[in-house]
Formats: structure tokens, sequence, C-alpha cells
């Protein structure tokens, strides 16, 4: 196939252009100018530095290429993952603008099946209980929080809702992996090294995360399988009581201290405690039974 990739040189663009490649499909991956060009080309892959904002830029980009998919991995996150509320507002325009631009252009343009990015650990569900493919995301969180979750689920409606194209809705979990902060030698890692990360009240806000190339396989899959929306995450949901811990073990970091939500509320405001004490997990049984997805154990989840 013919496949547009927007985003194409993040964290799960460009192990998913390879992968793309190596099935040999025909790829044209959009990013900014820069060296991602090159990587791109690298790849075997046709690539487009059309700006995301600019309306009539993306459309060219995307009747250039004349895809059969189109795939929005459209982010916009700091490397250092201490400014990710900060960076929330900027991720949230490039949502609504610049993906708001591209899916415009595959309606338009009569691309017959689009493929979004969207968020696993924002989903809405009792405390206690997974969060299954008909949960909404969390608008009535705080600050930016609420307004990008508000954003990408009228995006996933936009997605779902269109006739004239097959749309599928990939809630992935928080990424782990080469290329991600979750690794042995990425930011997350480091700052457990450094004191600078700390469980905040009892962390009993429970994530659901996900390999990078378990993400991968599953994008892969929504290729050709069934429209709809599918839960991407792993098989350890666990509270951030129990998976940093364990994840500082598996790292080689010093056992994460904890700090009251008094105190949280003060550093790191209202949406770094809404992170360790208001997220619920995620259900992976329906991306199971219908892309075939096998995701790994979690890395660390029984690290000693």
């Amino acid at each position: 196939m013919k496949i547009f990739v927007a985003g194409a040189t993040g964290a799960v663009g460009l192990p998913l252009v390879r992968a793309l490649r190596t099935l040999g499909h025909e790829v044209t991956g959009m990013t900014r100018t820069g060296p991602g060009v090159d990587r791109l080309r690298e790849l075997g892959a046709s690539a487009s530095t059309a700006d995301a904002f600019d309306r009539q830029a993306v459309r060219d980009a995307v009747a250039a290429a004349a895809p059969d998919v189109v795939i929005d991995q459209l982010t916009w996150l700091p490397a250092n993952p201490a400014d990710i509320i900060k960076s929330i507002p900027n991720d949230t325009r490039l949502h609504e603008e610049g993906g708001g631009n591209l899916f415009a252009a595959a309606q338009e343009l009569g691309v017959a099946r689009y493929i979004l990015q969207s968020r696993g650990f924002f989903l809405d569900a009792p405390s206690g209980r997974l969060a299954d493919e008909t949960a909404r995301l969390r608008y009535d969180a705080p600050g930016p929080i609420g307004e990008s979750s508000r954003v990408i689920g009228a995006y996933e409606d936009r997605v779902l809702g269109a006739t004239a194209l097959q749309g599928v809705v990939l809630r992935y979990g928080f990424f782990y992996g080469p290329g991600t902060w979750y690794r042995p030698d990425g930011a997350i890692a480091e700052q457990l090294r450094n004191g600078a990360a700390a469980i905040i009240g009892d962390g009993a806000a429970v994530w659901s995360f996900v390999h990078i190339d378990d993400a991968v396989a599953a994008t892969v899959a929504g290729i050709t399988a069934e429209p709809g929306t599918y839960n991407v995450v792993d098989d350890d949901p666990l509270p951030v009581s129990e998976w940093m811990p364990a994840f500082a073990r598996w790292v080689e970091a010093p056992e994460p201290p904890q700090i009251s939500v008094k105190d949280a509320l003060a550093v790191a405001g209202e949406e770094a405690v809404y992170y360790h004490m208001s997220l619920t997990g995620a259900s992976n049984a329906r991306a199971k039974a219908k892309l075939g997805f096998t995701p790994r154990r979690l890395l660390w989840a029984n690290a000693r």
C-alpha cells in the first residue's frame, strides 16, 4: 500500500516507517526540516517537510503521496519529562490544528483509511477497574490535561464518525523502550538516579504501559483490521506505588521517596498529583482479539 505517516520521526513514527518499509509498503513520512529527512531516506521512505499548521501545505503533501492510508502520529513532547505539563498546550494545539488539517486532507482526497494515535492512559473508568474501548477520555481532568483530553476526544469522534473513510483509533499506553523516556539510559531513569522523581501520596493511580515495538506491531495490524477503537496497552497495569520502585530497581537507581499531596501541590501542581493519584489502567482484550496483539511482559514488572 501507499501509506502517509505524519510525525514520522517520533518515538513511534520512525520504527513504524521502518516496519512498513520492511513489509514492502510505499511510505511518505511528514517531519520537520532537519535530520529527520535523512533518517527517512535512509529507510527508503519519501520525506515531506510540510508544516502541520499550514492547511494547504498538508493537503498538497497528502495529494502528492496519493496514499491508501494516512497515519497521524503527530506529537509535541519535550526532551525533559519534567516539562511535560508545560508542553501539553502545544501538543493539544498540534492535534487540534495539525491533526485537523491532516484529517481534512484525507477526507477531501478520498483516502481509504485513517489511523489516529490517541491516549490509553487518560481513560475514565471507575476506581479499581480497567477502561475498555467504550470509556471516554478524562474531560474533567485538571488544567491542560482536561483540555488535551477534550480536544483528542473530539478528534476521535470525527475519525470514527466519518463515512467517507475507515477510521481506526489506537489508544496507546505510556511508551517504553528504545527512543522513549522509560529505558535504562532514558530521562526517567536519570531523574530517579538524581533523586528528582518521587511517589506522590499513596501512588494509587494505575498506569498502563506499552513497549514501543508492540505499539508499532499493533499499528501495522491496524492498517487492515476492523475499523474502530483499540486500547494498545500491555498486560501489566500497575499503580505508581508499584511500577516506579520496580522501574528504579530495573535501572539500578535508588528507591524513589514519597512526598505528601500537599507538598506535591506546592512544588509540582495539581496535574502532577493527578498523574499519581487518579489515572486508571486500560484493558487490551479487544486489541488481542482483533489485532492479534501480543504484548510482551512489562520489562521491570518483577524487578527485584
